[in-house]
């Protein structure tokens, strides 16, 4: 959006927590890991329409996050990210991958802006929209890595209505494993849209297929944000994913004003 005039209600303006930097909008932290991603795709800020303000944190890799069981050494390179992005003047931090649900309660308690590392966060949420009769069904990069501490640290009670599905995996989709998966990826990520669409509609088809009680679809994955779109169509249902929390983390930080009519 292009604005025509400054906004006249900025008329006084004082530094605000120690920030070093204004007009900022979502600090997000991402992996320190080399691989690519669409329009959508949380790492890529071009499809955002509002200030992304990136921070590596340094040393915790795909593989280091999701695979290795015992993710302690990736506490404090998380907690500096957040905190570096905080003192920018970001109005809240996100992170780039669901299963940084891990690190939800320690960021949180580290920093003074609110916090949103992980997609799942919406799951308890989307339960009180669909009610107790209907299941929502997450649908993850990987299901063996995915533990009851991501799931309890954002929120989810174990026992409550949903189910988990690993596209990768459970049901096979080469093109993510292409990033992501550190036994089959070549050395230089790569992926083709067209083929990752067809398997994400495919792969969120058949899980809906098996489960005709799904209320809603929550895509914990940053890569496949861009096929959310695709995924709706296919199974008409409500569809949740990183972008929907990401446009809802920016609207209570920095919220709209509304112009119309009477």
């Amino acid at each position: 959006m292009i604005y025509q005039n400054r906004d006249q209600n900025i008329n006084y303006i004082k530094t605000r927590k120690n920030h070093t930097c204004y007009g900022m909008g979502l600090g997000i932290m991402v992996l320190d890991d080399a691989y690519p991603g669409f329009p959508g795709d949380v790492r890529n800020a071009s499809a955002f329409p509002y200030p992304i303000q990136y921070e590596i944190a340094s040393g915790v890799d795909n593989y280091t996050l999701v695979w290795e069981q015992d993710k302690t050494p990736c506490r404090e390179p998380i907690l500096r990210a957040a905190k570096k992005l905080e003192s920018m003047g970001c109005r809240a931090i996100a992170a780039e991958c669901g299963y940084f649900a891990y690190f939800q309660k320690d960021v949180a308690a580290h920093v003074d802006v609110p916090v949103f590392m992980s997609s799942l966060l919406q799951v308890p949420f989307i339960q009180q929209l669909i009610g107790p009769s209907k299941t929502v069904g997450i649908v993850c990069a990987q299901k063996r890595f995915l533990t009851d501490t991501h799931l309890t640290n954002v929120g989810i009670d174990l026992d409550s209505n949903f189910i988990v599905a690993g596209a990768q995996d459970e049901y096979g989709c080469p093109e993510f494993d292409n990033l992501w998966d550190h036994e089959k990826r070549p050395e230089v990520p790569e992926i083709y849209y067209d083929q990752a669409e067809k398997d994400m509609v495919r792969i969120c088809a058949q899980v809906v297929a098996q489960h005709p009680d799904m209320g809603a679809v929550m895509l914990e994955c940053t890569g496949m944000q861009p096929f959310a779109r695709a995924v709706q169509q296919a199974v008409d249902l409500p569809v949740f994913s990183w972008g929907t929390l990401l446009d809802y983390a920016y609207s209570v930080v920095a919220h709209r004003d509304y112009y119309g009519h009477v």
